[in-house]
């Protein structure tokens, strides 16, 4: 087997193991594991990929993730199941949002993540990210922090839809 595909098939058992914790973006975050203690974590590293995965939003949902390491930009793709609610596009968008501000500040080489949901595909970059926020996502320490930034950005309907039109 080769090297990437038994990294990829490590890391889906890890998931399917770890499965459950809550997400930043959600009330019910697991506050017996900070999410910070990942930061500075790189891409190739399948195991500190998978603990961050399974602490952010709709990690019930997550299926798959699919690590492009062979050249830069290096990046992943995240799949997930039906998710069950009302408003469903705003809500993909926001769980892209919110999971790829997690990634971004947590996962140094990370550039881009590809969000599959099973109607809708959201791709976005770290540069693209950091310009909707105006910050370096790098900069930040803790968790109180970040969930704060995203959840203002959240409010304005707008500004979260023209991030999805550029």
């Amino acid at each position: 087997m080769p090297k990437i595909t038994r990294y990829l098939f490590f890391s889906m058992l890890i998931l399917l193991f770890l499965n459950g914790c809550g997400s930043i973006g959600d009330e019910n975050v697991n506050s017996s594991e900070d999410i910070f203690q990942y930061k500075e974590s790189m891409i190739g590293d399948n195991s500190a990929v998978a603990s961050i995965i399974r602490q952010l939003k709709h990690n019930e949902e997550f299926q798959e993730v699919s690590l492009d390491t062979k050249e830069k930009p290096y990046g992943m793709t995240l799949k997930y199941g039906n998710i069950d609610v009302a408003e469903i596009e705003k809500e993909y968008k926001e769980t892209a949002i919110n999971n790829a501000t997690c990634l971004f500040a947590l996962i140094n080489n990370a550039e881009w993540v590809t969000f599959d949901f099973e109607d809708n595909k959201y791709k976005i970059t770290k540069s693209k990210l950091q310009d909707f926020y105006s910050k370096d996502l790098s900069g930040f320490s803790n968790e109180k922090e970040l969930k704060a930034l995203v959840q203002e950005q959240l409010k304005d309907e707008s500004k979260v839809n023209q991030l999805f039109t550029r």
